[in-house]
């Protein structure tokens, strides 16, 4: 049953999880404490616990194939905790991140465009 649900999680989208975080929320009643700058600072203390989880394990490997499991799902809560309130900041502030982040991919690419290929050493 665990993996049925982890798949259909893989396919939720941000507007999924918006719509998600803002029925959880008005069912605590909670809208009125989520301005933008309190969601920022709420999600700027979970990037510090984000950042303690990494801070004395020096460089690690893609992948993490030396952590225990029990790190990697706590990493995982830490990971969607920080998602979490982005899209909740993002959604207050009546910003589409899903276009936003199309948008800013498109214009990092006409930034940082590929080096072009080697010069082909046949002669």
């Amino acid at each position: 049953m665990r993996e049925r649900d982890e798949e259909k999680a893989s396919d939720i989208s941000l507007r999924d999880l918006s719509e998600r975080l803002n029925e959880f929320a008005k069912a605590r009643d909670w809208e009125k404490f989520h301005s933008p700058r309190n969601l920022l600072l709420a999600m700027v203390g979970e990037v510090g616990e984000l950042s303690e989880i990494f801070q004395w394990r020096g460089e690690v490997e893609r992948g993490l194939p030396d952590w225990e499991d029990s790190d990697k799902e706590h990493l995982g809560e830490e990971l969607s905790d920080v998602l979490l309130y982005l899209i909740r900041l993002a959604d207050i502030c009546g910003i589409d991140l899903g276009i936003a982040a199309v948008n800013k991919l498109f214009k990092n690419a006409v930034k940082y465009p590929p080096p072009p290929p080697p010069p082909s050493s046949a002669g």
